[in-house]
């Protein structure tokens, strides 16, 4: 192996009379190079755009949340407490009231979802997403808006909004705070309250809609999730934030893959070049070909020689696509230069999010493989030359 890696070697580096087959090489070194980058780029930002979008969901909900058929008293919160906070992993629980309201402005009706909670058992981040005002002084009269439903309604902290209850009736409400979670729905279409206030506006007495798990880990959401099942009766209905959210992390795990597959052919298309500089090889070679089986080597050598040329001229492209493609995310993500319309997007820079695995060792592993292939053809008609033909008009 190591005199076919040589001449290989030699092969690609010696210079030629002719350079058309050195701008060929050249061509196909960049080829892949440019596609790998180009990948790297790609599914950095897309990977960035899934974990940031995955930060702020989950910000607003919980890991994994509690539900009752008939929703749950004060006993039977008590009972769940203490069934379930012995867990290892359940770092947190609240209770919570969900339902829909009605909100006026002048003559205009808006629905939006209204949320009870205690603002001392709280787990979600909404207290990091204040941008005004504070959760803790919500009284039985305050309330805390999104951004985007503040400036719809043009409401600021202290001012009034008029909610009605699903029953018709009128409640007078402060606001006590304005949150920015950067998710326009949530911004738009929901608002907190007390618990006890919740439980007067949608006339739940003192039930509760459903409680909120907070753990150590999001990711053991599902195991947990089953261990807590067994632990609790069947009166209860376990969800996790990845089963609440399935059908848009299932979306965006398919735009990735699909984007994969798109940039992958970019490479593949550079392996033509391959191909083409490789066959122009054995071309010019024909006289070495004939020289080397002469004094003895086999076809299987002359097949591994321009294999290993095709390889090496894949590695170098490839080493330099994820080179440049890692420097251009890390300057991303320091500097920023690619700024975001903020009222569209919600976030105002492209995020960048580099994971060695999965994403960049398949990214090589997918160019590699590309240009493996591309190499068949071509060492097969080297390795298939006659010495007497390959030397015959010499």
């Amino acid at each position: 192996m190591k005199t076919e890696l040589f001449i290989s070697w030699r092969y690609l580096l010696t210079k030629r009379k002719e350079k058309f087959i050195s701008l060929i090489s050249l061509t196909s070194i960049l080829g892949v190079a440019i596609g790998v980058m180009a990948l790297i780029i790609v599914i950095a930002v897309m990977t960035g755009f899934d974990k940031d979008l995955r930060d702020k969901i989950i910000g607003n909900y919980s890991h994994i949340t509690i539900v009752g058929y008939d929703g749950i008293d004060s006993s039977e919160y008590a009972g769940i407490v203490d069934k379930i906070s012995s867990h290892p992993h359940v770092k947190g629980m609240s209770p919570y009231i969900q339902g829909q309201v009605l909100a006026k402005e002048e003559k205009k009706y808006f629905a939006v979802g209204l949320r009870g909670i205690d603002p001392e058992q709280e787990v979600t981040k909404i207290r990091q997403y204040l941008v005004a005002g504070a959760i803790d002084n919500l009284g039985a009269d305050g309330i805390v808006i999104g951004k985007e439903l503040a400036q719809y309604l043009g409401r600021g902290l202290d001012s009034q909004v008029q909610i009605y209850s699903p029953q018709g009736k009128l409640h007078k409400m402060r606001v006590a705070g304005i949150f920015n979670s950067g998710m326009y729905d949530y911004d738009m279409n929901l608002v907190f309250t007390h618990l006890k206030s919740a439980q007067q506006i949608l006339g739940l007495g003192d039930r509760i809609s459903a409680i909120a798990v907070k753990l150590d880990n999001l990711y053991l959401a599902d195991k947990v999730k089953a261990e807590l099942s067994s632990a609790l009766s069947f009166n209860y209905v376990l969800k996790t934030w990845m089963e609440a959210n399935q059908n848009f992390f299932a979306a965006l795990k398919l735009e990735k893959l699909a984007m994969f597959i798109i940039l992958t052919l970019v490479i593949l298309v550079a392996s033509f070049n391959i191909v083409s500089t490789l066959v122009v090889m054995v071309v010019e070679k024909t006289k070495d070909i004939g020289i080397l089986k002469t004094i003895g080597m086999t076809s299987a050598s002359i097949r591994k020689i321009f294999t290993l040329q095709g390889l090496l001229i894949g590695s170098i492209g490839t080493f330099l696509g994820v080179l440049g493609g890692l420097i251009l995310c890390a300057l991303l993500k320091k500097y920023q230069f690619i700024k975001l319309p903020q009222d569209i997007y919600y976030i105002d820079r492209l995020p960048v999010s580099i994971q060695l695995w999965p994403d960049i060792i398949l990214i090589i592993l997918a160019a590699m493989f590309i240009v493996l292939i591309s190499t068949i053809y071509p060492a097969a008609k080297a390795a298939q030359l006659k010495p007497v033909e390959s030397l015959r008009y010499e």
